[in-house]
């Protein structure tokens, strides 16, 4: 433990980046974060001193003392880490007004991974025989005196490395998808442990996975390349300074095994029966890939084991499993019967009639296979893909399925969990759990729409509205990150952002599309304003702005854009079911509105990395598209032409409307149209971030806490009383007779429509980012909606922040916590504005009593 300063200041260890596991790193000035523990109020820290240290505690080097108060990704001020380099890093501070430095941290160490071309060695090798799955080997012999051993690999596919029989790492699905003739991940593993004096086996299981495997709902094969392959470089220290390499080279041999099939979309066969034979020589091959990098995010990994809530049988051959929850993942089951036994599983994200739902998957066959070998307990998991469900269904299962026989595994990038959130209302935190878990289902190296489907792309737009939500429920800026390098590489000369990274060729048309492609300025923004990172804000730059200019070109002589494809407020949920597309909105009007705020977000973006004479020009932009958009989209009292929920939020949000008296006027149209609709939603993905800002902002709060409790179709709640345990979709997945939605595109488990947790978390809890990477908190709860209480946690780069309140009778009680170097600015009903610095503080105000909110009504029945 490290030891408190004599005021009771502890420094944790530092963080490297944003990685949880500093191994193999790709930076080599990395940026260093650290937190403070103290009970001390207002505490701050005025200078701070890095040192590093060798594996073995001797000193190496010092910054000296820098005076600054900050604490979020430093820059490192020491010498640059060379390949495979490994250095301990330590921290130690001076807090405001005491010239007594605390303890230092413990030591947090940072080791390079290869970080120039010439480091590898190895060349990809790939089997002659190209099949669904292939193993890899090659022995080779071990000296006296080993000290330290990594390898380092990657894949054109998936894969998975064994030493001696013992798997190497807990990655799944390594390397993940990226834009592969751009960028490649390569992997960093420790793998000292699992070597010995003599003769040693290293073996691979490589796969097609992204790679060569069929995706998309076109379901073309060979996307990046017809052969998979296998890059590997074992590296051997020795006590006596020397070092040995163990590559993939021509002398490593290939045999087919036990898995027949393996994709992404259909599954995992698997015969216990077969063994590998006939090992062949592999061949050397040149694959088209881009740059091996290292990740910048953490990998894909095994989270967590659901055991299923029923078990039922529901014919001689069939079992069906209810795990409680619609999850990402595969099953492991453990089983023992006659050898050629075969076991079916069929995963789907709801059931129909009793039977699990299929259509919903189109080509996706979901179906797992096992054959046993007869050889006693058997125990098997899927290596190479994963399915999106709640529901399985096994055959030919001998027996019954006793406890612990099966559990699904759930599998997702491994984020460390960072936002809270609960009230006094059950259906509204089930809602929030579904948020949740939809984030876990889609963060499977990619930003996915769905985990299901013959989809499980990355669309930035889903991303683009679900940013502020993501970082607030997990440390995701790593993931996210790691991401929009994709997005910056896959970005056209003209400003052409993809509506998917990584892109392939689909039957989409790829067009400058908004809201898409706004991800490429407001990411950044949400990274800078939730992590504290400018990084993606300096490295995505360019994107954003050849983003913007491309969107520029598209304005006519009114200044507004008014021509070529868009898809404006998609899933408007008064739009037909095989017409996603046709929304009440106006799509310029939603292209036009994202194009303002696009343009002030990059004239921020330009500020920020020192560009002072862009930043004005995109400040004037934005003015010039936001008098276009009053000239054409709004009249001088503040009616928008497309009399919607979508298009008055976009004006209010983006701050389109010209002064308080049109302000006033289009809140008041807006509460209008949601008394109108009976409270029901009517947006789509434009409009469904920024609904019930729009209202709690211009004045109407208790409209959008009725729309928010609102229960019938369409409504976040209508869900929530259909058993949803993660986001649809549609608004109307499921319909109230239990039937699936008719349209071809219908998924139980996409985030987008999530986005509402952000405003749960700003607005009823009252906890928001006042300055980058909540330096100053904003702490505003606005209570409605007849909550007695609620509350909200992050934590935030500085420390764990919350804000919870409760009404007793007509009274507020809110208790902050702000953490330390950090500062809370107190806006409560009623009272003047005040600030309050680090530590723990409560407040007490007079406020009307919960029974005294207005009260949503009963439901209608389905409409829109």
């Amino acid at each position: 433990m490290t030891e408190q300063h004599q005021s009771g200041v502890r420094v944790l260890a530092p963080r490297i980046e944003h990685h949880t596991e500093p191994l193999g790193i790709g930076e080599s000035a990395p940026r260093l974060s650290w937190r403070v523990e103290t009970a001390a109020t207002g505490w701050r820290q005025q200078a701070y001193e890095i040192e590093a240290v060798t594996t073995d505690g001797a000193h190496l080097w010092t910054s000296g003392r820098i005076a600054s108060p900050d604490s979020v990704l430093m820059p490192w001020p020491g010498p640059v880490l060379r390949s495979r380099d490994r250095v301990g890093v330590r921290v130690r501070v001076w807090p405001a007004g005491d010239e007594t430095p605390s303890p230092w941290s413990e030591v947090t160490t940072a080791e390079a991974g290869l970080l120039e071309h010439q480091d590898w060695k190895a060349s990809f090798i790939s089997a002659r025989e190209q099949t669904a799955a292939v193993l890899l080997r090659r022995d080779f012999a071990v000296r006296d005196g080993l000290v330290r051993a990594r390898i380092y690999a990657t894949a054109c596919g998936v894969y998975e490395l064994e030493l001696n029989g013992e798997r190497v790492g807990s990655d799944v699905l390594a390397p993940g998808w990226t834009s592969y003739h751009h960028r490649l991940r390569y992997q960093t593993y420790d793998v000292t442990g699992l070597l010995s004096s003599g003769l040693n086996a290293l073996g691979g299981w490589l796969a097609d996975g992204w790679w060569r495997g069929s995706l998309g709902w076109n379901r073309v094969a060979g996307r990046y390349g017809n052969r998979t392959a296998l890059l590997a470089q074992l590296e051997l220290t020795y006590a006596d300074g020397t070092t040995e390499l163990v590559v993939t080279d021509e002398s490593w041999s290939a045999a087919n095994g036990p898995i027949t099939r393996a994709s992404i979309y259909d599954g995992e066969h698997h015969d216990a029966r077969l063994q590998p034979t006939d090992w062949t020589p592999v061949e050397q091959v040149d694959p088209e890939v881009g740059a091996l990098v290292a990740p910048i995010g953490p990998p894909v990994r095994r989270i967590q084991d659901v055991a299923p809530v029923s078990v039922t049988r529901v014919d001689a051959e069939t079992h069906l499993l209810d795990f409680g929850q619609n999850l990402p993942g595969r099953l492991r089951i453990r089983v023992s019967g006659p050898a050629g036994t075969t076991i079916g599983m069929r995963h789907a994200e709801v059931l129909e009639n009793g039977r699990l739902s299929l259509r919903p998957l189109r080509t996706a066959d979901a179906h797992d296979v096992y054959v046993l070998n007869g050889s006693g307990i058997e125990v098997w998991e899927p290596r190479f893909t994963y399915h999106g469900f709640r529901y399985a269904e096994i055959t030919g299962w001998p027996g019954e399925i006793n406890p612990g026989d099966v559990v699904a595994v759930v599998c997702h990038d491994d984020m460390t969990p960072a936002g809270e959130f609960d009230c006094s209302d059950p259906l509204v935190n089930r809602l929030h759990e579904n948020v949740r878990w939809s984030m876990r289902g889609n963060f499977v190296s990619v930003p996915t729409d769905c985990p299901q489907r013959d989809e499980r792309l990355g669309w930035t737009g889903d991303l683009q509205v679900f940013a502020p939500t993501a970082a607030f429920l997990y440390d995701s800026a790593g993931s996210i990150a790691d991401w929009l390098a994709d997005v910056d590489a896959e970005t056209g000369p003209d400003g052409l952002v993809p509506l998917y990274v990584p892109h392939i060729e689909t039957s989409f048309p790829q067009f400058h599309c908004a809201v898409w492609g706004d991800v490429t300025t407001v990411a950044p923004a949400v990274l800078l304003d939730r992590a504290g990172d400018a990084g993606p804000s300096v490295t995505g730059y360019e994107t954003a702005r050849a983003w913007v200019e491309g969107c520029r070109r598209l304005l006519d002589e009114h200044d507004v854009i008014s021509d070529g494809p868009q898809l404006g407020d998609w899933l408007d949920p008064a739009a037909p079911p095989d017409r996603p597309g046709q929304a009440r909105t106006d799509a310029y009007l939603v292209a036009t509105a994202y194009l303002a705020h696009s343009a002030r977000l990059l004239s921020r973006q330009a500020r920020l990395i020192g560009k002072p004479d862009d930043a004005s020009a995109y400040e004037h932009l934005a003015d010039q598209v936001t008098a276009g958009f009053r000239r054409e989209f709004l009249t001088s009292a503040g009616r928008c032409v497309s009399d919607t929920q979508t298009a008055y939020a976009l004006a209010i949000c983006f701050e389109l409307v010209d002064g308080d008296e049109q302000r006033r006027h289009a809140g008041n149209r807006l509460a209008q149209l949601a008394r109108d609709n009976a409270y029901r939603i009517g947006t789509g993905f434009a409009g469904t971030p920024l609904i019930l800002d729009a209202l709690s902002s211009s004045g109407h709060l208790d409209e959008a806490y009725r729309i928010l409790l609102e229960k019938g179709c369409p409504s976040w709640l209508y869900p929530v009383t259909m058993g949803a345990t993660t986001i649809w979709e549609r608004w109307d997945s499921m319909l109230p007779d239990g039937s699936i939605n008719p349209g071809d595109m219908t998924s139980f488990n996409h985030y987008a429509l999530g986005a509402v947790a952000d405003w749960l978390h700003r607005v009823v809890a009252g906890l928001a980012p006042a300055a980058p990477g909540y330096r100053t908190m904003s702490v505003r709860p606005q209570p409605g909606g007849g909550l007695t209480h609620a509350s909200a946690r992050h934590l935030t780069p500085y420390g764990p922040a919350s804000v919870a309140w409760r009404r007793d009778g007509a009274v507020l009680h809110v208790d902050v916590t702000v953490p330390p170097g950090c500062e809370a600015r107190v806006d409560l009903p009623g009272a003047d504005l005040v600030t309050v610095g680090s530590g723990r503080h409560s407040f007490s105000r007079p406020f009307r009593a919960a029974e005294d909110d207005p009260v949503a009504p009963e439901p209608l029945p389905y409409r829109f």
